[in-house]
């Protein structure tokens, strides 16, 4: 038996199905989880001590790669000065003015110490701030697990949500519509229906938790011009794509400018640090200057606050972004072209350092396009990769990471590693 099952088995005596977030458990994809013991740059190893090319990167931050000297250097700062203090410290305004400076619709901004933190926080200041109740949110786009964002679509566009976790009372979800992700047709239905009713729309502006999906121009656009002439909040979930698709995140590539924006991930540098922040007049709604209450005993915590602001000054280096660019992109080539050469149906798409990979024949446009990929297939192919030592994320419905220490030689590997795991599906095994 392998140290991964050995440790597998112990761990589910004592926490619920082995493990504390349900992905982990390759539930999805089957088999026995990997627990990781250490990582660096492109790489993290098991308790076995095999070694993994890795393309979750902890689900985004680990953007410089795994343990870069100079984040680990400030932690350990940091850390000799203290852990904690629950009061202020001058990091967390130089965090604050980095993160405005980088993001020109961030006027001011609150920190928190999760993504669902701040994505909770930033709802409740839009119905706040706006005396309304009612929140828009897309179908397959994950906000973290507040319960009024454990909703999917009911039987018609404009009826009330169901509840798609036990726990969450359908007098919550009632006030949740959720719509299709690019359907420009539906926003404009429910805004000329519901308009003055809506507090906010909170939106992935690229998709990541339904696997990789790129808004189109017009329903961006489309947004952006419903909140602004109905009075509803657009929030912007950049948790995910924040400072890893680009220098101002989905907004700075697509150049709209949400209300709100949330952030988690590449701000903490592999520490637990989310945000939320954007129009000063919003934000003055927050307690202590307004009526919306918002609190954390870690909010700001100097040892979390170090990695990020190291992370985040490290990525304003001339030509960070391109070079990210470009290994993600040579990643998806290669993908695409083997798969191509052996009559594969199957795709890859890119945007920044972010990635997904599908068994059909074109890229998705919305969750209903994601639930029409082979993931029987994806499935069989997960496990090939993960026995030729490549760790992808364990399910089909979420997006990969390139870090800018996937050299060109990593990626080859990859991508030679991909081919054989074709070769073995298309022999059936």
């Amino acid at each position: 038996m392998s140290q991964n099952e050995i440790l597998f088995a112990r761990a589910q005596i004592t926490i619920p199905g082995g493990v504390n977030s349900p992905v982990r458990a390759f539930r999805s994809v089957g088999g026995t989880p990997r627990f990781f013991k250490r990582a660096s740059g492109p790489y993290v190893w098991d308790a076995d001590d095999k070694r993994y090319i890795d393309y979750i990167g902890s689900w985004g931050p680990a953007v410089l790669g795994h343990a870069h000297p100079d984040v680990i250097e400030a932690v350990q700062k940091a850390a000799v000065n203290g852990l904690s203090f629950g009061a202020p410290t001058e990091a967390e305004i130089e965090m604050a003015e980095t993160l405005c400076q980088m993001l020109p619709s961030m006027e001011q901004v609150r920190l928190v110490s999760s993504g669902t933190e701040a994505t909770m926080s930033a709802i409740r200041l839009a119905r706040g701030f706006t005396g309304r109740n009612t929140i828009v949110k897309f179908e397959g786009c994950y906000h973290g697990h507040a319960d009024s964002l454990l909703v999917k679509a009911g039987s018609g566009l404009l009826t009330f949500g169901n509840p798609t976790s036990a726990g969450v009372p359908e007098d919550f979800a009632k006030h949740t519509k959720v719509l299709d992700y690019n359907n420009v047709e539906q926003l404009e239905r429910l805004f000329a229906a519901q308009g003055s009713e809506l507090a906010c729309v909170i939106v992935e502006p690229v998709a990541g938790n339904m696997n990789l999906i790129k808004p189109s121009h017009a329903f961006l656009k489309t947004l952006r011009e419903l909140c602004t002439a109905h009075g509803a909040v657009l929030i912007f979930d950049e948790v995910m794509t924040g400072f890893r698709v680009g220098p101002q995140g989905v907004q700075g590539v697509y150049a709209v400018k949400p209300d709100l924006t949330t952030l988690g991930k590449i701000i903490g540098g592999g520490m637990p640090v989310g945000a939320f922040g954007g129009r000063k007049d919003i934000m003055a709604c927050i307690a202590p200057l307004g009526p919306v209450y918002q609190a954390g005993t870690l909010s700001g915590n100097p040892v979390a606050v170090a990695a990020g602001l190291t992370t985040l000054k490290l990525l304003q280096r001339s030509g960070f972004y391109q070079q990210l660019s470009k290994q993600t992109e040579r990643l998806v080539d290669g993908l695409n072209g083997v798969a191509a050469e052996m009559g594969e149906q199957f795709c890859a798409d890119s945007i920044g350092g972010m990635f997904g990979v599908y068994f059909s024949e074109h890229p998705p446009t919305s969750f209903a396009d994601v639930n029409t990929s082979d993931r029987t297939r994806f499935n069989k192919f997960f496990h090939a990769m993960l026995d030729a030592g490549v760790y992808l994320a364990p399910s089909a419905f979420e997006a990969g990471f390139v870090s800018v220490t996937h050299t060109d030689e990593v990626i080859d590997a990859t991508v030679a590693a991909a081919k054989h795991a074709f070769q073995l599906l298309q022999q059936g095994q």
